[in-house]
């Protein structure tokens, strides 16, 4: 996932889980009231989707049940939107917090507050079987003229541009899936996205594999990313409530339980800070 990589400065600090100073509200006291917290997803497996059944689940969707089960909000309800709408629809308050395992980029800590990210994460291309081109880097892509798709909003078109790929020849998408139909049916050469998205939508497929997991660079250095919820920055008491918990879930364990299920591994828990990313 998921956009950006300019460097825009952050004023100020907000402890071991934040980016900028901003005053406390009573969001967690007005969320207990109501006994509902409204979650922002946007439709990628695992992070957060609808499922089959109409169930909506992902990692983040079933963390956020836990933790705000435990801070006294008994009911969570998903509110689906597109990727690039999640921040937006989180500060016009369609949303009370955004849940989809969203990147903790520079440019986006100016705009909302961030929990310490429960996962780390690197890129991996989605390729026709073989990679008949050899792409595992997006300097690869750019040598070789590859046709790139990636999702709307996603982390990988700046590493793409950051590479040299020109912008406006990059090919956006719904999500995963429509890019592994993509690369299937031979209108893209490959699909950017994380290592898990990549590795988890290829499984059934016959016509396409994805790359070994990388680090983007970008400006001599190597990107490790880190996915965590997303808080309106009058909600410093709901966010830092959160994050006591996901700290107490991470010394015990808790947390890797819930996200193997969807496919995580022990190398891609995380003791990175949301103020680290942000910097």
């Amino acid at each position: 996932m998921l956009l950006g990589t300019a460097a825009v400065g952050v004023s100020g600090a907000l402890g071991t889980a934040g980016c900028a100073r901003v005053a406390s509200g009573d969001a967690l006291a007005r969320l207990k009231t109501q006994g509902t917290v409204r979650l922002g997803i946007a439709g990628e497996v695992p992070y957060g989707y609808v499922d089959e059944q109409g169930a909506f689940t992902g990692e983040a969707p079933e963390l956020a049940k836990v933790v705000f089960k435990r801070l006294g909000i008994d009911r969570v309800q998903p509110v689906a939107t597109d990727f690039g709408s999640l921040i937006p629809g989180l500060n016009s308050q369609q949303f009370d917090v955004v849940s989809a395992g969203m990147y903790i980029k520079k440019e986006r800590c100016r705009q909302v507050l961030f929990s310490d990210p429960e996962y780390q994460m690197l890129d991996s291309f989605i390729v026709r079987k073989g990679n008949p081109l050899g792409l595992r880097s997006y300097e690869d892509v750019v040598a070789g003229k590859a046709r790139l798709a990636t999702g709307a909003g996603y982390a990988e078109i700046g590493y793409a541009v950051a590479a040299g790929y020109p912008e406006k020849d990059i090919v956006i998408l719904q999500d995963q899936v429509a890019g592994l139909n993509a690369v299937e049916s031979g209108r893209v050469d490959v699909f950017a996205g994380t290592a898990l998205t990549a590795r988890e939508v290829v499984k059934k497929s016959t016509k396409a594999e994805a790359t070994e997991a990388f680090a983007a660079v970008v400006d001599g250095e190597k990107q490790i990313d880190g996915g965590g919820f997303a808080f309106r920055r009058t909600d410093q008491d709901l966010r830092d409530a959160f994050n006591a918990e996901i700290l107490r879930m991470k010394k015990s364990g808790e947390l890797f339980r819930i996200l193997r299920r969807f496919g995580f591994t022990e190398s891609e828990m995380t003791t990175l800070t949301a103020e680290e990313l942000c910097r």
